[in-house]
């Protein structure tokens, strides 16, 4: 009868002995030999079997092990013992008769079980003796990489460049990481871990999602999108349909953000009108409205012909409003921003004379 040969793979991001019943089996009923003492090899030894890490060459070792006792088991290191398996492949490929060889899986890595590598990388990067520019850095000085890093990630799905998404959307995760990492060294009190923010993700979810881990009957897109407000409105207590909308957003975002918020709530409130126009009988209003009128020159220049789709013809009627602005040497961005937020103003003032639904 042909020797046999088990190179059995675990996942070192398991719990350590927490292997299939058919692994355990085959240790426990086989010598079983290693590189290196490990936990595993201590778990292994705790169950009742026999582990030796050879002095000498490992495969003379194992297969001497495999052609005295019918069976052998490596037990492979953290890598899978790479090197290893393929100069036993390659021994038994020129010696078929010393043994046939099995490859068997003790565990396997669970979806996502590479988020723990990417802790453990970041910790070590944190800690002292690691990376001095991530040492170096605060909440504050990390701010502008992480909207630099979700912008990237944006134009990655405006471009359907997958590749590119799952490249970005890794920095974007290291962002996360290293904020963590930081705030583990807060003081008491204030102190909290990535766990902190995996676990607080994951009750958010768990709660805000009862049609599928609790007995809530929605099915409906409408009525999921309702439970998941009236869940929202319960836990954050919020006094206004506006908050928890970022003011540093965009000024379009925002804009369309505070818009979304009334229109949801069904608060009509009018938008704020345009101040009046400049008195042309001052040399500086005239001066703006001629910069004003070189703007709606550009204007003209930018729009599309009527034929052309609506989000394009949008898109060239905002370009246009910009150039007009740039024109009379006005900022754009924080126009619209001072609009926006005025009109978020006049929506508070319009819930406190209006009943709550």
């Amino acid at each position: 009868m042909t020797a046999r040969v088990v190179l059995l793979v675990t996942s070192p991001r398991l719990p350590v002995g927490l292997l299939t019943a058919a692994a355990w089996d085959v240790v426990r009923g086989n010598p079983v030999l290693a590189g290196a003492e490990r936990e595993l090899t201590a778990a292994v030894r705790a169950a009742g079997a026999e582990v030796t890490v050879p002095d000498g060459p490992p495969v003379p070792a194992l297969l001497h092990a495999a052609a005295e006792h019918g069976a052998a088991v490596w037990l492979a290191g953290p890598a899978g013992d790479e090197s290893l398996a393929r100069e036993l492949g390659l021994r038994l490929a020129r010696e078929p008769g010393l043994a046939e060889l099995e490859l068997m899986y003790g565990s396997w890595d669970p979806p996502g079980a590479r988020l723990l590598d990417a802790v453990e990388v970041m910790d070590r990067l944190a800690s002292p003796g690691g990376d001095p520019w991530k040492r170096a850095q605060t909440h504050r000085s990390l701010a502008g990489y992480l909207i630099e890093e979700c912008y990237e990630a944006y134009d990655a799905i405006g471009a359907d460049d997958t590749d590119a998404l799952r490249e970005e959307l890794g920095d974007v995760l290291l962002q996360v990481l290293l904020h963590a990492r930081m705030a583990e060294e807060l003081p008491d009190g204030a102190r909290w871990t990535v766990d902190d923010v995996a676990g607080g993700l994951v009750d958010k979810m768990i709660r805000r999602n009862p049609h599928v881990f609790a007995d809530d009957r929605a099915t409906t897109l409408d009525e999921i999108t309702a439970n998941w407000e009236r869940i929202k409105r319960a836990e954050k207590a919020r006094d206004s349909v506006l908050d928890g909308i970022a003011p540093s957003l965009p000024a379009l975002a925002l804009a369309a953000k505070i818009l979304d918020r009334a229109g949801r709530a069904g608060l009509a409130v009018p938008l704020p009108a345009a101040d009046a126009r400049p008195d042309p009988s001052t040399d500086a209003s005239a001066d703006a409205e001629a910069r004003l009128d070189s703007g709606r020159r550009v204007d003209a220049e930018a729009r599309l012909d009527p034929s052309a789709d609506p989000e394009a013809r949008l898109g060239a009627e905002l370009l246009a409003a910009v150039a007009a602005a740039r024109a009379a040497d006005l900022d754009p961005e924080a126009a619209l921003r001072r609009a926006a937020l005025a009109y978020a103003d006049a929506i508070r003032a319009a819930e406190r004379t209006t009943p709550r639904p």
